[in-house]
Order: structure tokens, then sequence, then C-alpha cells
């Protein structure tokens, strides 16, 4: 029995070739690294793998939320301007609010690598009570957004610093990371003691 509450995340990777078995997924296994990790809270995963179809994703999605009940759903793949490219507008049709500071930041975070990330589409959404989040393909680029450039002058923040506190605002867990991976920010008058 753990002391942390427990909680749902969904893991959607979208693409076609992966989805039909031409290589192996490497998405969902890095999501599942990174966040195992960084948090303490005991995990249900719910793992999807779909083809670029926009109606496929935008289904998928409600399905992880509405009937699934998860808390937090990140995808990977499908973000770039190539024509079946089409997460974020999968994403944007089942949004109830817009969560733009979380793209802001994630291409922020790419551009200290290469110049090419301003083609990146990622968007951040909130339907019901649960955060879906667009994050790259690539499991080093998903490993950077998540937990930014905390060595660079002056560091970089990652993303994942304030997803714990905006799942308090729509009412979800209460994440609890492990700091030396991330440390999640909230406002001392949103903070719990340690455990």
């Amino acid at each position: 029995m753990s002391d942390f509450e427990p909680v749902r995340i969904g893991l959607v990777s979208t693409s076609d070739r992966a989805a039909s078995g031409v290589y192996a997924d490497q998405g969902i296994p890095a999501l599942q690294s990174w966040l195992g990790s960084a948090l303490r809270n005991p995990i249900h995963w719910e793992t999807r793998l779909i083809p670029d179809e926009q109606a496929q994703i935008s289904a998928t999605l409600r399905e992880l939320v509405d009937v699934a009940r998860c808390d937090l759903v990140l995808t990977t793949g499908g973000t770039g301007p190539a024509p079946r490219d089409v997460t974020p507008e999968a994403t944007l049709a089942v949004a109830d609010k817009l969560m733009p500071g979380f793209g802001e930041q994630m291409r922020q975070i790419s551009l200290a690598f290469v110049p090419t990330a301003i083609l990146s589409r990622q968007v951040a959404v909130i339907r019901g009570k649960a955060l879906i989040i667009n994050l790259p393909g690539q499991p080093k680029s998903i490993a950077e957004t998540l937990a930014g450039l905390p060595d660079a002058t002056p560091p970089v923040h990652g993303i994942f610093a304030a997803v714990p506190y905006c799942i308090d605002l729509i009412g979800g867990p209460y994440l609890e990371t492990e700091p030396s991976v991330c440390k999640a920010f909230r406002p001392k008058s949103a903070q719990r003691p340690p455990r």
C-alpha cells in the first residue's frame, strides 16, 4: 500500500509504420521509463499504439479521458508539418481548454538543439479533469522536453515541473515527483508536507 495517491496515465504513440509493425514503437517505452523514474505515485498505465488518423486519435483521447478516466494523457509523434502529422488537430478537437504555455516551452527546449524545433506543432489541452500533452516522437527529445536542461546556463525548465500543479488545479490526484529526476513546482499554499 503506497503513501501516494494512484494516478492513471494514458500514453498514445501515433505512427503509421509502428502501428503496422514495420518497426517497434519507441515512444511508449521511453515515456514509461521516464515517468516511472520521475513519479513516486503508483501508476496505472493505459497504452495505445495507433496510426496517424485524425479521427482515430481524437477517439482514443476521448476514450482515455472519458472512459478509462486517465488524469494525464501524453501523446508522442505526429506533430510536424507533414501531411500525415495530425496529432495536434486531433488533440484540439477534444479540448475544453487550451494550455499554450506547454507547447511554447517544448519548442524553446528543442531550439537549444535544432533550428527545426520551430516546425513542431505540439499542443496541450484540458479535457474534463485530464491534462493532454503532445510530445515529440524521439526518446531523447521526450526526456529533454519533460526534464528540461537543468545543467544549461541559464537552466531551462522542463514542462513536467508544471504538470503536478496543473493536475491539482483541475481536480486530479496529488502527484509527487522524485526531485533528482524532476522537481515539481507548486506555490507554497498548494504544497503538502513531504513524506
